[in-house]
């Protein structure tokens, strides 16, 4: 089961965080976000899917560190729609030159914006992730980050694509 439909699963399942106004929040974050630095939609998505493919691998590095438990203690802490530098810190600690590159060659956005994005990018990740978060018990079985980070290893994990998914979803 791909992304979008284990987000579309957790938004039907009132044992889990998912709603549909988290995703609007984050939508809305993303957007305004955008319109701050003069960024259309298919940028915001273009620069989400590099941030999301370097959050995916920081997280796997983190669940073979750590464990399960404390990739979702991560995005239980940094998943939001504030900006947060403490997010990007605890994923990245201070190699963000790849990520900045990486974005700004996809998107064309000058490195300096995507600098200044990058706390806001990250916690929106998370924070999409975070809805597969049991309601309960936050330590238990997260199916939409279990997705995102891809158990059997095919590789075929989009951040952006999901995303786009649920806003047309949500009709945004």
């Amino acid at each position: 089961m791909g992304l979008f439909d284990q987000i579309m699963n957790a938004v039907n399942d009132p044992n889990l965080q998912a709603n549909a106004g988290q995703l609007a929040g984050i939508f809305g974050t993303m957007q305004q976000l955008g319109d701050n630095q003069g960024a259309d939609a298919s940028t915001m998505q273009s620069a989400m899917s590099v941030v999301g493919g370097f959050v995916r691998s920081a997280l796997q590095e983190k669940q073979a560190e750590g464990g399960n438990d404390a990739v979702q203690n991560l995005v239980n802490q940094f998943g939001g729609t504030s900006p947060n530098i403490a997010a990007v810190t605890a994923l990245f600690g201070s190699q963000l030159q790849p990520i900045i590159d990486a974005v700004s060659q996809r998107t064309g956005l000058d490195p300096n914006t995507i600098q200044q994005m990058l706390p806001s990018l990250v916690p929106l990740v998370l924070n999409f992730l975070k809805t597969g978060t049991p309601t309960q018990d936050q330590s238990g079985s997260n199916p939409v980050l279990n997705s995102f980070l891809d158990s059997d290893g095919d590789g075929d994990v989009d951040i952006a694509d999901a995303m786009r998914m649920a806003g047309g979803f949500l009709g945004q």
